[in-house]
C-alpha cells in the first residue's frame, strides 16, 4: 500500500479496520479492549471508524493489541552517520540553527 498517495482521513479508515481485525483475531470485544487499555469503549469504536483520537489512546490500544513492537517499523531510529559523530564530539543538538541564506 503506499501509504503516502492516501488522505490522512484514508489511513485512519484503514488503520481503524487493520486495528478491529487484530481485536477480532485477539478474540475480544469492543468491551474488553477498552477495559484493558484503560479507555472507553467510544474510544475504541472511535478508533475503528477511522476517527481521530488522542495518541495516549492509540498507544494503549496498540499495547493491548502487542503491536507497539512495530512502531520500530513505524519510526525508526535514526543513526549518526561518523561524519556528523566527528563534528558534533559527543554533543548533541539542542536546537537547529538555519543561516539566512537557508531561510531565504
Amino acid at each position: 500500500m503506499n501509504w503516502n498517495s492516501l488522505s490522512n482521513s484514508a489511513i485512519t479508515e484503514e488503520v481503524g479496520k487493520r486495528l478491529k481485525a487484530y481485536r477480532f483475531r485477539k478474540k475480544l470485544t469492543q468491551q474488553e479492549l477498552a477495559e484493558q487499555a484503560g479507555i472507553s469503549t467510544f474510544s475504541v469504536t472511535q478508533i475503528e471508524k477511522g476517527k481521530s483520537v488522542t495518541l495516549t489512546v492509540f498507544l494503549s490500544v496498540l499495547r493491548v493489541l502487542r503491536l507497539l513492537d512495530n512502531l520500530e517499523l513505524f519510526i525508526p531510529e535514526i543513526g549518526i552517520s561518523p561524519i556528523e559523530l566527528l563534528k558534533l564530539k559527543g554533543k548533541t543538538p539542542k536546537r537547529i540553527k538555519k543561516s539566512k541564506k537557508q531561510l531565504e
